[in-house]
């Protein structure tokens, strides 16, 4: 059992992406795919699909550059279980100047935080991708 599955995505993540993998795996909960969809939304991942099979996984198809490089270069976990992070619109993060994406959990989902802004909601920052 983990204390913050999030944090465990989002290091599966990293990890796959320093070991130039095709697609990770993550047990699947619909927290993880919603941040997985914000994310291939922004373009950041290819595809994220969660399996049929017990126990659910989330399969995370990455996505690199015609170089080989990540298209993600860094993956911030910035609310956690022991210090929540909440904001108002006006307190929205702006990723490396507007080019990164902020995920926010609001009372209408969980969006982007360009979408979150143009909807006027706060929320609880998830996490940074740049």
């Amino acid at each position: 059992m983990t204390m913050d599955p999030i944090s465990d995505m989002l290091t599966t993540i990293r990890n796959g992406l320093k070991a130039r993998l095709y697609s990770v795996e993550t047990p699947a909960s619909n927290l993880k795919g919603e941040i997985a969809r914000v994310m291939k939304e922004a373009g950041y991942i290819t595809d994220a699909v969660t399996t049929t099979e017990f126990p659910k996984k989330l399969v995370i198809t990455l996505k690199y550059t015609a170089k080989a490089k990540p298209a993600i270069t860094e993956l911030k976990r910035i609310s956690k279980p022991g210090l929540r992070q909440y904001v108002n619109t006006a307190k929205i993060p702006a990723v490396l100047g507007g080019m990164g994406l902020a995920i926010l959990s609001t009372s209408r989902g969980v969006m982007s935080g360009v979408q979150a802004k143009k909807e006027k909601l706060g929320g609880e920052v998830i996490c940074t991708v740049a």
